[in-house]
């Protein structure tokens, strides 16, 4: 049965996992995240699951990896500094081939920064976050309702190609509250014939580990590694398109800078600017298919950030720099206005006019 209840967003992804199967959750508190582990500490011990707040984040991503090798749905959540924390950890899951669900509530940074809200981990996420050569599914939910909706399917994703998946949120997608519609989730089986579930004489061992000491092997280990995470690629893009089809000028945003935008937009349409948006829904694989569609008829990118520009790395990959990609951001703590964002659209539609 669905129901739709008012909720934050850091209560909606912790309901979603449970509905999604999670029994096991891991975590230490920290702002603008905290809620989660609240939520599971109140809601697990109901249920039949687990929760622990560990003594570190450390502990908590080892102890995500524990549960991950025996074949369960796991999850662990926290901010910034924290996820750096769990950094080594989640190497070790990619390098385990290990199925996790990780929540990164974004604040301030670098360094302990502040507790207001950022986007300013792309970078960690979208190449890696720890050390090696992997790569992690990126979710970047724009509401509270894909807050809970984007959990499930992070869970989905991670099982099927046994890799870890991240929800990169912001502390205000996490505080803020919004109606959330909620309902039964029909929990997938996937082939778990490796996890270590004890043999019983039954089957030859499992086993799960990241040390691989002969080169060659390693080599191997990693082409398989990447040919998945092609498949991820060629399979798993998600993004909206909004105004797309006349547009002059494609404003790239994700998360709570994707909702701004988006009034900014609406009032640019109003005053007869032919602009529209793409929100990359999953940050990594990255839509580099529609933004490159996009640069034959756009002659101007913005791309709207709470960082120094991180993304637009990935948007000029993307478009083969074929256009230029501008900057409208704030940092530190502080969210683009629409006003910020409106300048800056009728700035590029003066600047497509004079070329």
């Amino acid at each position: 049965m669905s129901e739709k209840v008012l909720m934050k967003g850091n209560e909606a992804i912790a309901e979603a996992a449970i509905r999604a199967g999670c029994r096991h959750y891991f975590g230490y508190p920290i702002t603008p995240q905290t809620e989660v582990a609240a939520y599971m500490a109140k809601r697990m011990p109901k249920i039949g699951g687990c929760f622990l707040q560990a003594e570190s984040e450390i502990a908590a991503i080892n102890m995500v990896y524990g549960v991950a090798g025996a074949g369960k749905r796991v999850m662990t959540s926290s901010s910034s500094p924290g996820i750096s924390l769990k950094s080594e950890g989640l190497s070790y899951l990619a390098g385990s081939d290990l199925p996790a669900f990780v929540v990164n509530v974004q604040r301030g940074g670098p360094g302990l920064g502040g507790i207001q809200p950022s986007q300013s981990d792309y970078f960690q996420a979208t190449k890696g976050g720890g050390h090696g050569d992997y790569k992690m599914i990126v979710l970047a939910p724009a509401s509270v309702q894909e807050m809970a909706s984007l959990t499930i399917k992070g869970f989905d994703l991670a099982d099927k190609y046994r890799m870890t998946a991240m929800i990169l949120a912001d502390g205000t997608m996490g505080q803020m509250m919004e109606p959330v519609e909620l309902g039964d989730v029909e929990v997938k089986e996937y082939d778990k014939s490796w996890a270590v579930t004890g043999t019983k004489c039954a089957r030859p061992h499992n086993i799960v580990n990241s040390l691989s000491l002969v080169p060659e092997e390693l080599e191997q280990l990693n082409f398989a590694r990447y040919e998945r995470y092609k498949a991820v690629e060629e399979n798993e893009v998600m993004y909206e398109s909004y105004l797309m089809d006349d547009a002059e000028i494609c404003v790239v945003a994700f998360g709570i800078s994707a909702r701004v935008s988006k009034n900014a937009i609406n009032e640019a349409r109003k005053n007869g600017i032919k602009v529209g948006m793409i929100r990359p829904i999953t940050l990594w694989p990255f839509p580099k298919a529609p933004l490159l569609a996009a640069a034959e008829h756009c002659h101007t990118f913005l791309s709207v950030e709470m960082n120094m520009g991180q993304m637009i790395e990935d948007i000029e990959l993307a478009i083969r720099c074929k256009r230029p990609v501008q900057l409208v951001n704030r940092v530190g703590g502080m969210i683009p206005s629409p006003e910020q964002v409106l300048q800056a659209i009728e700035e590029a539609d003066k600047g497509g006019k004079a070329s």
